[in-house]
């Protein structure tokens, strides 16, 4: 997917600083660590708060459009020291789960009223399945996004500290980098990589749980100081979560449950108490960054 191929490609700017890393001396490093997509499934709710009240998660990415949002708020305000980001969608990916848009926005959507599943025509898709190539109306854009951050923020409240873009489709132009960056300002909410660099992939979603266990101890092992963050997807392996999927992404509850799975590893957690490694949200950034 491409949202993807975006953090690979900044994964790819941060990896000369990684190398150069001295792993015994970790001073000054502080890591956000996301898990996206609340909202979409019971079993992503109860993983990213699992993940975040044993785990390492500081920071939970909010689908406001999602069939289950109403469950995320409800177990956000049960956690009320976690970060939270509007995780403004654009695009309903799954094939045979969807969401809609909370405003009439007739340029977003399919012939079904659902938003379109990838951010761009992707080969081998359907005609009409990229969001961009549909043309949408910045005027509808615009009202759709308002609407997703003002309901986020009217349940959640000063918990909502950024907004992050799903799938990249609020950011995938220039047109709509530029609105996205002007509602930020104008909500008093930060983008999902103001301030921070992003740390890298840990493992794709071929990985085992294992793999990605490995994975994410070897990039914490590397990580050198400075504002990092690092973004994924956790789930558990529930029926619900097998009904998840699309051509050329399958195993989604497998491999989402493997994120989990790392997210929760003593073996992780013990590389971030051996390094000093200070896991905090956007919030802590914003008030003291580091000097880098």
């Amino acid at each position: 997917m491409r949202t993807t191929l975006f953090y690979f490609l900044l994964s790819l700017a941060c990896t000369p600083a990684l190398a150069q890393q001295d792993p015994s001396g970790g001073h000054d490093i502080r890591l956000i660590v996301r898990a996206d997509d609340m909202g979409a499934a019971q079993a992503v709710n109860e993983a990213c708060i699992q993940a975040h009240r044993d785990g390492i998660v500081t920071s939970v990415e909010v689908l406001v459009p999602g069939p289950w949002f109403l469950d995320a708020v409800r177990l956000i305000k049960e956690n009320p020291d976690i970060d939270v980001g509007v995780h403004l969608a654009l695009t309903s990916e799954w094939q045979l789960i969807k969401w809609r848009p909370l405003t009439h926005a007739p340029s977003l959507v399919d012939t079904d009223g659902y938003f379109r599943p990838m951010t761009k025509q992707e080969p081998g898709f359907p005609p009409d399945t990229g969001f961009v190539d549909a043309h949408p109306k910045l005027d509808e854009v615009e009202r759709e996004l308002r609407a997703q951050i003002e309901t986020a923020q009217r349940h959640l409240g000063k918990q909502v500290s950024h907004v992050s873009a799903h799938m990249l489709a609020a950011r995938a132009t220039p047109g709509l980098q530029a609105l996205t960056e002007r509602l930020a300002r104008e909500y008093g909410l930060r983008m999902e990589d103001d301030g921070v660099k992003y740390a890298g992939n840990f493992g794709s979603n071929t990985s085992t749980p294992e793999h990605r266990e490995e994975a994410l101890v070897e990039l914490l092992e590397r990580l050198p100081p400075g504002d990092w963050f690092i973004v994924e997807h956790p789930a558990f392996d529930t029926p619900e979560m097998r009904g998840f999927g699309h051509k050329g992404y399958e195993r989604v509850a497998a491999d989402r449950a493997g994120v989990t799975w790392a997210y929760l590893s003593s073996r992780v957690r013990e590389v971030i108490d051996r390094r000093g490694i200070e896991l905090v949200g956007f919030p802590a950034i914003a008030s003291n960054p580091l000097s880098r």
